[in-house]
Formats: C-alpha cells, sequence, structure tokens
C-alpha cells in the first residue's frame, strides 16, 4: 500500500489564500460589503452578477449561481447580507465539490509498479513547471520519484526537464530530440519499476488540441502505458493556465475526450485577478481540480480543498 499524498492543512490554505489575493481584492472581497449595503433588491443582485461576470466566472454559471442564491433566500427567508453571505459560499462549495471528493486523490493506493500520472496540456500552460512542483512535493515526503521526458517534440523540452529534475534532486528518463513519445513513456515505465520508483510522471508534448496527429500522438502514449500496467496511468492531469480564463476550456475539453483526464493542476492562479474561471471549471467540464499553482517555487502548489478555497477566495477586503 502506497500512502501517496500527505496534507497540511494550515499550510495549504496559506498557499491559497496567497494565491487568490489578487482575486480576492479586485473581486470577490466586495461581495459582503454589496450583500450588507442595502436590501436584497435588483441592484444587489445585478452588482453581485457584474462582480461574478467581471471576474471571469463566465455569463452562464454567473446567471446560475444567482438564481439559485434567489431561489434560496425566499425559500429559507434570510433577510441579513450575512446570511446570504454564508448561503452564497455554500453554494459555491455545493456546487464545485465533485462526487467521491475523498477519493479523488488517493491517501493510500495500491500499486504494482510506480503509480503513474501522465501530465498534458499545450504549450505555455505551465506544465513543465507543475511537474516540477509535484514531483519536489512527493520528494519532500520521502518518495522515490522518476520523471519521463515525453515531450519530444518541443525543442529543449527534455532539457528543461532535466534542469528541474536536478534541482529537486530526481533522475530524469529521456530520448533524443523527435524520438517516440511512446517509446519513452516504455523506457520511463521500465526505469521506474526496476529502480523501484514510487511514483513516475510523464511530460507530454505541449501540443495544440486542434492537431489530431498530435492528439493521437497522445493517446499512443496512454496506450502504450495501459499495455504495461492494466491500472496505468493512474492519473491524466490536464496542466490549465488561470491566466487564459475561459479560452482554456475549449483546450480542456478536447484533452478530455481524447484521454479522459481524471483532474486538473491549474497553475499560475497567484497571476490573475480574475480567478473566478475556478468557479466556472466544474459547471464547464465535469473535472475535478486536483492542485493549483500558488507561486513560481518548486514548493507553491496546493492540494485543491473546495471549502478552503472558496473562504479564501470571499473572505472580505478590510
Amino acid at each position: 500500500m502506497l500512502r501517496l499524498f500527505k496534507r497540511n492543512r494550515q499550510e495549504n490554505i496559506e498557499h491559497t489564500q496567497d494565491a487568490v489575493r489578487p482575486s480576492r481584492e479586485r473581486w470577490f472581497g466586495r461581495i459582503l460589503g454589496v450583500l450588507r449595503s442595502s436590501k436584497l433588491d435588483d441592484a444587489v443582485w445585478d452588482e453581485l452578477e457584474e462582480i461574478l461576470i467581471s471576474s471571469d466566472v463566465g455569463v452562464a454559471t454567473s446567471l446560475r449561481i444567482i438564481e439559485e442564491l434567489k431561489a434560496t433566500v425566499k425559500e429559507r427567508g434570510l433577510e441579513s447580507g450575512e446570511e446570504v453571505f454564508e448561503s452564497l459560499k455554500d453554494s459555491l462549495v455545493a456546487g464545485m465539490e465533485p462526487e467521491n471528493a475523498e477519493s479523488l486523490w488517493m491517501d493510500e493506493a495500491e500499486v504494482t509498479g510506480p503509480y503513474v500520472i501522465l501530465m498534458v496540456g499545450v504549450n505555455g500552460v505551465g506544465k513543465t513547471t507543475s511537474i516540477a512542483k509535484l514531483a519536489h512535493h512527493f520528494t519532500q515526503e520521502g518518495k522515490k520519484v522518476l520523471l519521463g521526458a515525453a515531450d519530444t517534440f518541443r525543442a529543449a523540452a527534455a532539457e528543461q526537464l532535466e534542469i528541474l529534475g536536478k534541482q529537486i534532486g530526481v533522475d530524469v528518463i529521456s530520448h533524443r530530440p523527435g524520438a517516440d513519445p511512446g517509446a519513452v513513456a516504455y523506457d520511463a515505465y521500465q526505469a521506474g519499476k526496476a529502480r523501484g520508483a514510487d511514483v513516475l510522471i510523464i511530460d507530454t508534448a505541449g501540443r495544440l488540441h486542434t492537431k489530431s496527429n498530435l492528439m493521437e500522438e497522445l493517446r499512443k502514449v496512454h496506450r502504450v502505458l495501459a499495455r504495461l500496467e492494466p491500472q496505468a496511468p493512474h492519473q491524466v492531469i490536464l496542466t490549465l493556465d488561470a491566466t487564459t480564463g475561459h479560452n482554456g476550456l475549449a483546450q480542456a475539453k478536447s484533452f478530455k475526450e481524447a484521454v479522459d483526464c481524471t483532474g486538473i493542476f491549474l497553475a499560475k492562479l497567484d497571476g490573475t485577478a480574475r480567478g473566478g474561471i475556478v468557479l466556472a471549471i466544474k459547471q464547464e467540464l465535469q473535472m475535478p481540480i486536483l492542485f493549483i499553482g500558488t507561486g513560481e517555487g518548486v514548493s507553491d502548489l496546493a492540494p485543491f480543498d473546495t471549502r478552503d478555497f472558496v473562504e479564501s477566495l470571499l473572505a472580505p477586503v478590510p
């Protein structure tokens, strides 16, 4: 039995608070003040709608949130701004909480070889850095980690991964540029098994989601791993760039169709004041967020906790 991911809740909360600070200070931290300002009339609902849409929640998701909140206010006879505010937080948590939340990122998993994580996403979203963050976290917990450089399509991708590997003290399995990504995945898995690695994280080409031949390559990597170990890859994590907002959702849908992603690593959340995209992801993609990138350092990540995220995002601005 491999215990995979330990959580330091207080540390995760602090990382999350730091990451959402731009969004909170510009948009979400105003919500309690708006709800307290006057009676719950159309002007309040319009202002709340403006906050949500402006922060990149999206029109459809914003309208759904407000209609659900209006219905709750009427049904429960809520009158004070504080009561409505707490109801809003509960509604957001319920709307974002995935099914079987406790088992999404297993604390314990029974595997016969290395636990395989396949990382996918287009160029520039922070995929390689996100790999380093995950690898660093596992090594800090005493896990033996191996990286596979199966992004043979982009020049210097393997070199970048090797530099990060040296920085965090993990080995990288790579081939020459332009090599078959499936062959890299195969060798990385075999090396991981021979070396007794606990976790194998495989990088893949930062392909455009519109390139069908490259998406087929990604499917091939998936098939190679599944032939080596029927349960592999155990996780297929899509890296999304929080700063791109809704533009990243079309990419995500294509990747989900190609390789059935199990969850999302939301990178660069600390770099945007429009973090409302987080509220739209579950609605639009029906995929859970597993991790958030909270800064530029290898230790700057947090496992995603819906309640902690909502509490941090909506905390009133002094």
